[in-house]
């Protein structure tokens, strides 16, 4: 099934070959110019990545991001932007992206990160393999991962989480009590092929942190200096 892509950029010098690019490579591309526009689009279905300038005419794109999240957009999203800084990098990350790719940037890394984004959104909708946790007696039904729905809850509570926020707990929760190498992690959850920096673990492991404390599930992530993480009941 051929991946449909939403290209959200309002400089047509950008979007128009962005798009002629895209296209060659067998992607279906969409393409809108303000954030709104990204906001409706996104809410309906079929929509596999969303490549997201953060300079856009009537919203700025970290809002259009931490929208999408909220609103319970689980796939991948990329964002393209001018601003280059690690602080922008990292504010972008935390509020949901999967990917940040600084202007001017070249075709052919920004070809290469869709494909990993996408590579890794098509094993996370297939993967079966790692075990669902029966309610646990002690803790009223504490935490338990639903691998084939992409589902979380503690108790009787959902916990909403994004794609790579799912896919951080699951695999930490398949080997539960036992430490998870920051190299496997990034391999894994977000494709050996990545360019980016170890930092994207950090963030999204601290936002996965923070949800599962907000709504008190009964384990903690274990941060090994040096090594990785580990989940442990706490």
């Amino acid at each position: 099934m051929t991946p449909t892509l939403l290209l959200v950029e309002d400089d047509d010098g950008i979007a128009t070959p962005l798009v002629r690019t895209l296209e060659r490579e067998g992607y279906a591309v969409e393409r809108v110019a303000t954030g709104g526009d990204a906001l409706t689009r996104a809410a309906g279905q079929g929509i596999d990545l969303v490549v997201l300038d953060l300079g856009l005419p009537d919203m700025d794109g970290l809002d259009v991001c931490r929208r999408l999240r909220a609103d319970g957009y689980e796939a991948g999203i990329m964002i393209l932007t001018a601003r280059g800084g690690e602080l922008d990098r990292v504010v972008g990350l935390d509020v949901g992206a999967d990917d940040y790719l600084g202007k001017p940037f070249a075709l052919a890394e920004l070809l290469a990160r869709t494909r990993a984004l996408l590579r890794r959104s098509a094993r996370a909708a297939t993967n079966g393999d790692a075990p669902t946790e029966a309610a646990t007696p002690e803790t009223g039904g504490g935490l338990r991962v639903d691998v084939q729905g992409r589902r979380v809850w503690v108790d009787d509570t959902e916990v909403a989480l994004t794609s790579k926020e799912f896919d951080l707990l699951a695999l930490l929760h398949s080997e539960r009590d036992t430490v998870l190498t920051r190299e496997r992690l990034m391999d894994e959850v977000w494709d050996e092929n990545w360019f980016g920096s170890t930092k994207t673990l950090d963030v999204t492991m601290g936002r996965l942190r923070q949800k599962l404390e907000d709504n008190s599930a009964p384990v903690s992530i274990v941060t090994v200096r040096g090594v990785g993480f580990r989940l442990e009941a706490g």
